[in-house]
């Protein structure tokens, strides 16, 4: 019997957190797809299903709020969990993430702890 090896989707245009992120990932044995932008996540998407998304707010294009919508009103995407992580941490950007469909919201830079206790909490 082989075991899935999960997959999460990374989708960041900043290179160190994009780095940081994948190393959380990697660590816990998944396996990490990067996209640098909103519209190379939906592509992704549109063929793949990985078991998280990973989505930062300030993406060039559409933001993390607007793949988040787009991910959410899909039938075949929206049981995915989204996880924000974005610079951003006021209350009012906190409350449009998770208004956008997003699961949780984590603030960066993301401690390692607080994100692996995400991915246990979203992922069973």
């Amino acid at each position: 019997m082989t075991t899935k090896m999960s997959t999460a989707l990374i989708v960041e245009d900043v290179q160190t957190d994009l780095m940081i992120l994948t190393s959380y990932l990697e660590n816990l044995g998944w396996r990490v797809i990067a996209a640098m932008n909103g519209e190379e996540a939906l592509t992704y998407l549109s063929s793949n299903k990985p078991d998280i998304v990973f989505l930062d707010v300030v993406l060039p294009g559409r933001s993390g709020f607007e793949i988040c919508r787009a991910i959410k009103s899909q039938t075949d995407t929206q049981q995915i969990p989204v996880v924000m992580c974005s610079t951003k941490n006021t209350d009012m950007d906190r409350f449009w993430g998770l208004k956008q469909g997003a699961d949780l919201y984590l603030t960066k830079p993301v401690n390692r702890q607080d994100f692996t206790t995400a991915i246990q909490k979203l992922v069973s």
